[in-house]
């Protein structure tokens, strides 16, 4: 392992990268299910089905984008704080599938900008813990000025998600990353800017990631 060294051009590039990944699969299916509907002689049924796919798939592009403005984007000015309520939100839309049961325990509460990047990029992590879904908990401990993180992810063939660790430590092979590792590598760089400090632990089928104050 290696330190990474990335320029904010590249680390830009690769975030955007990371986002459209994440919103194309999505908009493809409302293009494909717009076609549908568009062909003549189609039957009704075809057409029904195709209307539900197009809303499900807008659904689930909405609620991607709204979780990467706050996991990802400025969300706000400089120094700004944000409601935990309003990240509760974004992160059950974003898992809002049959495999993955996402269960939030916090109290609302105003948290710094930062941790709460955090915080959402803790649950995606988690979530790669459980390729095969499961269930997501997360608890957030103490006050607006001092909070913990707790955030455990139990599923078939659970495990700590590869190099997740070493790249949120800032290290990587050869020190490289690419589009795949970028978000864990984020994780990491928001984690230091908070004053955070993010621990991985594996227990049977449980993945524990724990982040407290450094």
């Amino acid at each position: 392992m290696a330190t990474v060294s990335l320029d904010s051009l590249d680390l830009a590039a690769l975030l955007c990268s990371r986002v459209c990944h994440d919103v194309i699969s999505p908009v493809g299916a409302i293009v494909n299910g717009l076609e549908v509907m568009e062909e003549e002689g189609g039957d009704e049924s075809m057409k029904e089905f195709a209307l539900d796919l197009i809303r499900k798939s807008a659904r689930q592009a909405s609620a991607r984008l709204q979780f990467a403005r706050i996991a990802f984007g400025a969300a706000g000015s400089a120094g700004a704080s944000i409601d935990l309520g309003d990240a509760e939100g974004v992160a059950k839309g974003f898992f809002s599938d049959e495999r993955t049961q996402l269960t939030w325990n916090a109290q609302r509460m105003l948290l710094p900008k930062n941790r709460v990047k955090l915080l959402l990029n803790l649950v995606v992590i988690a979530a790669q813990g459980i390729p095969r879904g499961g269930t997501i908990d997360v608890t957030v401990e103490g006050d607006e000025q001092a909070s913990r993180f707790v955030i455990k992810a139990q599923g078939k063939a659970a495990r700590i998600p590869t190099h997740a660790p070493a790249l949120v430590a800032g290290e990587a092979d050869d020190g490289v990353v690419d589009a795949h590792a970028i978000q864990t590598y984020y994780t990491g760089l928001v984690a230091r800017a908070a004053g955070m400090s993010v621990d991985f632990a594996l227990d049977g089928d449980v993945v524990t990631i724990t982040s407290s104050p450094a």
